[in-house]
């Protein structure tokens, strides 16, 4: 690791005196600005690409949802230290505010999510529809429900003693071959494992089910086993669009389970054999709120035991506003994995966002920021089927998260050109033709897309072949298990030319970048290691930084989880550079020369990590801030047609 600067690492199991977040509460979390913020899909704009690649790819953004996620992320605003004070999450403060002067029209409405001491019933629910509240969804798994609700009303909730926390209820949008083979995807074929009998929901636009892919292996019939709408929006279009009406979810089920037929197998997912639950929280333009996404997550665990649900595929994500312990979308993932089922994140497509100097770090979007899901970053394949060839994707976005400092992604997976099932009259196909891909039949039945939102679904497919080898892995035995096999080789760093932006961008291999690194089937199917089965045994750490000594110390549980819980450091078989590689040595990380943590007279340095002198333990990042407005030109037009 020559040529690189050096900051020590501790392993430190001790949280000491630090004023942490405690256990995931029934608190939330907010933004500015009064309209329900979207969930984001994780892809990137979509470019004329050239002819015959060959790949597939992994995103769904297109210049029109970045466009619409930079304004998102800029109406953005934090309260200190990610943490809430009263029952208002802090950005719906104002609104209260105004409530209680009198100063709010009658007709200012908002969009909230109202979460009680207890599951909340039709008594709750008749007081706050008293009150002009129309109520969009009832969110049992965080103990609330989703409002609509006059602005006038809001004095009202906070005087209820029933009541605990009020957030706004966030808008939220969605972020091979060549896949397959660089992450060893066929080891697993090759033991005879391809996903059968296992569910995987995905939470997404929806899935057309009439792709020929999607058949079982007698072509008797679709295997999507399930559909539920959660947009109250149409399902199907004078188009021919039919539960995707986007074109994002039918993607994502593809590089997940779809088998190649129209392709004679080139095209093919990570798990052909899957069962596929169609849970659509996002619309024809790929929107959605925090409430639809929670509804579905809520969905999935009570259709767990029907479906055999072990995996949701989350390729969506929106800005952080609070600390995961108090967001109510965190607190979903989490009542999914508690329920034992493998929850699967995209990273965030902001790794090229640079404020002031920081390089992308500290660019992680909810729920990926939360240490029990399986976040994932994208790396792009340079057309082979080489693990050594594999590089990261320069918008693939980076850790440590905003306000906790959560060690993310946990892994990458290939994400960029990837080829995965078109659905027809989707807004994507309609919008984008370019990148349609034909079959074998000679018509357009493949798409192609870039972004973690399709390196997330190439895990989730990796997650169901491991299931299928063995049925009694935890949540946390499958992230421990992915984590230690990952592949770890890589350079120190590597540049990427962007052409539609005529920019370089540097990319370095630390573990905020690629996590444990590169999705590795061939040695996780012949692994037999196994971290303990108690739920947050692969917490993710998180990283304290000590201003004193200059030590950036990883810091193992939480409020909820005990230090000794978790795995990683306990023994010689999960020691830290075990599983995260050479970039971990000993109780020394070698970071790159230009990264944040070097100077803490640095701006960049308070991006990350919050103070410029380090003292702060929760940063409040600038990152989903109005300074966000400085990148616009490179986030808006950040393109998947990097080389």
């Amino acid at each position: 690791m020559a040529g690189k600067t050096s900051v020590r690492l501790n392993i430190n199991n001790n949280l000491g005196e630090r004023n942490w977040p405690g256990p995931c509460s029934r608190q939330a979390e907010s933004k500015h600005n009064f309209v329900p913020q979207k969930v984001r899909l994780m892809s990137q704009e979509l470019k004329p690409k050239r002819r015959g690649r060959g790949q597939r790819h992994s995103a769904a953004w297109g210049k029109r949802l970045s466009m619409v996620l930079l304004l998102l992320v800029a109406e953005a605003a934090f309260a200190q230290g990610g943490r809430l004070v009263g029952k208002f999450a802090p950005d719906l403060e104002p609104v209260l505010e105004r409530a209680h002067q009198g100063a709010v029209a009658p007709a200012e409405i908002v969009q909230v999510i109202v979460q009680y001491k207890q599951i909340p019933h039709s008594e709750q629910e008749g007081r706050v529809q008293h009150l002009g509240a129309r109520l969009n969804h009832r969110l049992g798994v965080v103990n609330g429900i989703a409002l609509t609700i006059p602005a006038t009303a809001l004095p009202a909730l906070e005087s209820d003693p029933e009541i605990i926390s009020v957030s706004l209820d966030h808008p939220m949008q969605g972020l091979d071959d060549t896949t397959d083979v660089a992450t060893n995807v066929p080891a697993a074929w090759n033991s005879g494992y391809n996903g059968a009998g296992i569910g995987v929901a995905i939470i997404d636009s929806g899935i057309n089910d009439s792709h020929p892919d999607l058949w079982n292996s007698t072509e008797s019939h679709s295997r999507v086993v399930y559909h539920q709408d959660f947009t109250g929006t149409a399902t199907s279009s004078s188009s021919g669009a039919k539960y995707d009406l986007y074109g994002h979810g039918t993607h994502v089920a593809g590089i997940v389970g779809g088998n190649g037929y129209l392709s004679s197998g080139n095209y093919s997912g990570v798990a052909p054999g899957v069962n596929l639950v169609d849970l659509r929280a996002l619309d024809l333009n790929g929107s959605g709120s925090d409430s639809t996404v929670i509804a579905a997550i809520q969905q999935a665990i009570a259709l767990k035991s029907t479906y055999n649900i072990r995996v949701i595929n989350l390729s969506l994500g929106r800005g952080i506003f609070v600390s995961y312990t108090q967001d109510p979308l965190c607190q979903a993932v989490e009542s999914a994995w508690n329920a034992g089922i493998v929850v699967v994140v995209a990273a965030g497509n902001y790794g090229r966002v640079s404020i002031d100097g920081s390089n992308g770090f500290g660019t992680i979007t909810a729920p990926g920021n939360d240490p029990f899901v399986v976040t994932v970053g994208a790396m792009k394949s340079h057309g082979s089927t080489s693990q050594s060839a594999e590089t990261l994707a320069s918008y693939s976005s980076k850790g440590p998260t905003t306000y906790d400092h959560v060690v993310k992604p946990d892994i990458v997976a290939p994400g960029n050109d990837i080829v995965s099932m078109a659905a027809p009259g989707g807004t994507l196909e309609t919008e984008y033709p370019a990148e349609l891909v034909t079959g074998n039949d000679g018509n357009n039945d493949y798409f192609t897309l870039s972004g973690t939102s399709m390196a997330t679904p190439v895990v989730s497919g990796a997650v169901a072949l491991l299931l299928q080898q063995n049925g009694a892995l935890t949540p946390d035995q499958v992230k421990a298990r992915l984590m230690k096999t990952a592949y770890k080789v890589f350079p120190n760093s590597t540049v990427a030319w962007v052409p539609h932006l005529s920019q370089n961008f540097t990319d370095t291999y630390d573990l905020f970048s690629v996590g444990s690194g590169l999705l590795n089937m061939q040695t996780a199917v012949s692994n037999t290691d196994l971290a303990p089965a108690t739920v947050g045994a692969a917490l993710s750490p998180s990283a304290v930084y000590n201003p004193l000594t200059g030590v950036v110390s990883l810091v193992n549980g939480n409020g909820s989880v005990s230090v000794n819980s978790v795995v990683w450091g306990t023994s010689v078989v999960w020691g830290t550079s075990v599983v995260w590689g050479t970039t971990v040595s000993g109780s020394s990380v070698v970071w790159g020369a230009s990264l944040p943590w070097n100077n803490n007279l640095l701006t960049a340095f308070s991006v990350v990590w919050g103070s410029s002198l380090g003292t702060s333990t929760s940063a409040t990042s600038v990152v989903w801030g109005t300074a966000v407005q400085s990148t616009d030109g490179a986030f808006s037009d950040a393109g998947d047609d990097e080389q």
